[in-house]
């Protein structure tokens, strides 16, 4: 049903815009156990992107400064109330930025930081994922 082309995924990732080499050891978690160094970065990691909305709203952010009724349509399905929370929990992690504009009324926009790009490949990584995954569920 669905073609997937799996890329060949690098051994290394992005940090804040530097590339960090990671050992093969690292790189198979799953299989081999991690540390309890590794646990606590996954926690860190679910818990500034927790939820269902975040990254829909990283990615909407990733085509331009955004404002909050633009992204109210952009995510569909999120509630004027959640998108608020998500927004100040994306802006307490320095994933996105809020830019108070001095006009009247005060206009409000929003961008991802660089901070925020660095999950470019974890978002890709997801997509890809995410096609194997529905293959898997669907059928194959």
């Amino acid at each position: 049903m669905f073609a997937i082309d799996w890329p060949v995924l690098p051994h290394w990732i992005v940090l804040s815009n530097r590339v960090v080499s990671v050992p093969l050891s690292q790189k198979l978690m799953l299989t081999t156990g991690g540390c309890p160094k590794t646990a606590l970065s996954i926690k860190d990691a679910l818990e500034a992107l927790e939820g269902r909305w975040k990254l829909l709203i990283l990615f909407a952010l990733s085509t331009g400064n955004k404002r909050f009724n633009q992204l109210a349509k952009e995510v569909t399905g999120i509630t004027d109330k959640t998108l608020s929370k998500e927004l100040k929990s994306l802006e307490a992690n320095k994933l996105i930025q809020r830019t108070v504009h001095a006009t009247f009324p005060p206009t409000v926009d929003y961008s991802i930081t660089a901070h925020g790009m660095s999950l470019e490949n974890v978002m890709e990584a997801l997509h890809y994922w995410g096609l194997a995954h529905r293959q898997e569920i669907i059928g194959k």
